[in-house]
């Protein structure tokens, strides 16, 4: 049995693939069944690590962007695609897989199309709460449509509606859990005041890291900050905040990290009172499983489509609030974090209210309906 996977270009597209193999491989134990060869086809390999943990071949298949604003890259990334499409063509006749499961993103676009020409079953998961140009235009050839938010559904044509299922967002199994024994010591955080975490990602926020530098004195009046700062932006935040707290009493609750490693993020999350992050679907999935209060700032609509829709749609659960970019002004953001770090019984309704809206169980529910329709093919 052979499955393609495809699709990237960010960790939103790459990591669920990585879930969705973990627990390809947990079925296929539990079930006796003989594991699958995987691959993965896309323009690079993003976290080659953890392609080779999960057993993962790599394939590089080229694709172009099409971006929203006029470029003449637009014009010679169409040829970039073309190469991608016949690259896949070749790819896919010699593996000849019995499934290919597409994130989406424009990584995509060459290995779905193939695998339409060549009658291959496919598989997309959609997990913004607005779908993606590259999975609406997949749906057309899919055999099943997988999506994390219920709002996604309208936007695909009507003929597949019968096809699409809610299947959540499929989570690492090192992510799925938090640890609290231990953490303050690990992380030298101070006990008896809350502790803030600021998730900026691999590439990090730089709007968010200037509003966290700017709001410091009042942050660490009352609460640690734990910072993601994104490894790019680690050094220059690092030397601002110590020009920002020379004189401060508590400097020390300030905690910049360029990175963090599953154990840290685990404990982080196992510690923090309040998230901050930007609304990715995948970070807001963590967040709903850490069962955490959060203010979600998203990305502008004009850069990102999908994120002010994922913020709001989750917002509406009543386990985040929402700060738009453009209001983020330091006092409105310190005076929020308060608000909801000050008031325990509003800190537990966020918290409960987070339960329920990401599933545990994607992965396994994804890994299950893939294997349902590879094992009949490859046979």
């Amino acid at each position: 049995m052979k499955i393609v996977f495809t699709g990237g270009g960010t960790g939103g597209h790459f990591y669920p693939i990585i879930a969705i193999a973990e627990a390809l491989f947990d079925v296929v134990q539990e079930e006796h069944l003989i594991a699958p060869e995987l691959y993965y086809l896309a323009p690079q390999a993003f976290d080659e690590k953890a392609l080779f943990e999960n057993n993962i071949v790599f394939i590089r298949i080229p694709a172009g962007k099409v971006r929203r604003y006029a470029s003449i890259e637009n014009v010679t990334d169409v040829f970039v695609t073309l190469s991608g499409i016949l690259t896949a063509l070749v790819t896919l006749f010699r593996l000849y897989p019995d499934v290919v499961v597409s994130k989406g993103g424009y990584a995509s676009v060459p290995t779905v199309i193939a695998a339409w020409i060549l009658r291959i079953p496919i598989v997309i998961h959609e997990s913004d709460a607005k779908p993606g140009r590259a999975n609406l235009f997949a749906s057309k050839f899919a055999t099943k449509i997988a999506i994390a938010f219920d709002s996604a559904a309208v936007y695909f044509p009507a003929k597949v509606q019968s096809r699409i299922a809610r299947t959540g967002i499929p989570i690492r199994k090192a992510l799925m859990r938090v640890e609290t024994e231990g953490a303050r010591q690990y992380l030298e955080l101070e006990s008896g005041i809350p502790t803030i975490f600021v998730l900026g990602g691999s590439q990090g926020a730089v709007k968010i890291n200037e509003t966290i530098l700017s709001a410091l004195p009042e942050l660490v009046a009352f609460a640690n900050v734990i910072h993601q700062t994104g490894t790019a932006n680690f050094k220059s935040v690092e030397g601002v905040s110590e020009v920002v707290l020379a004189k401060n009493p508590h400097a020390d609750r300030y905690h910049p990290i360029n990175y963090l490693d599953q154990v840290s993020m685990q404990r982080a999350a196992g510690i923090a009172d309040i998230v901050i992050s930007r609304a990715g679907a995948n970070s807001i999935a963590e967040i709903g499983l850490w069962k955490k209060p959060a203010i979600l700032i998203p990305i502008p609509e004009s850069v990102s489509h999908d994120q002010r829709t994922n913020a709001y749609s989750y917002a509406r659960t009543g386990a985040a609030v929402v700060i738009e970019e453009q209001n983020l002004a330091s006092h409105l953001f310190v005076a929020e974090i308060e608000r909801i770090t000050k008031d325990p019984e509003l800190s537990k309704r966020m918290g409960a209210a987070a339960e329920g809206f990401t599933d545990p169980d994607a992965g396994r529910i994804l890994a299950r309906e893939v294997l349902a329709i590879a094992l009949p093919h490859e046979s």
